[in-house]
């Protein structure tokens, strides 16, 4: 969702696309990466880890579902170097990596590479660690 920073100027409403809108359920995820703290959740019925955040089991359909910190582990599944985008405030990051990862705890999560140069020396399950920018979290190459 977008998020209107800096009010209007010139009658342009300025928009963000990279700070997604919390709300109530969701809140508690995005409590915990602006303290630098990653969250799964956790199914009580079949014991698997889901993200994103949903408030049933998207394996068995159980609604008996809980918090988790997740330890920061990711193997790199896929990824892209992405040269341009018109979005703010993408456009002044180009180029960037985003990427899908598989979390140690199993869920894959879609998010970006930072710290990794130009992507070019990146590959297939390479080790990462979770890092937050903005309240978001990130991953980088483990050091």
């Amino acid at each position: 969702m977008a998020v209107v920073v800096g009010g209007q100027r010139a009658g342009v409403v300025l928009m963000r696309y990279d700070l997604p809108e919390a709300d109530a359920f969701t809140q508690t995820y995005w409590d915990a990466a602006a303290q630098g703290r990653l969250l799964v959740r956790r199914c009580r019925t079949c014991g698997r880890a889901h993200h994103y955040p949903r408030e049933f089991c998207p394996h068995c359909w159980s609604e008996d579902v809980d918090w988790e910190p997740a330890c920061g582990r990711a193997a790199l599944y896929t990824w892209s170097v992405v040269h341009r985008n018109d979005l703010p405030p993408f456009g002044a990051r180009t180029p960037y990596v985003a990427a899908v990862v598989d979390l140690a705890e199993g869920p894959r999560m879609m998010t970006e590479v930072v710290e990794c140069g130009d992507g070019s020396r990146l590959r297939a399950g390479a080790q990462l660690e979770v890092a937050f920018r903005d309240g978001m979290p990130v991953f980088r190459p483990v050091r």
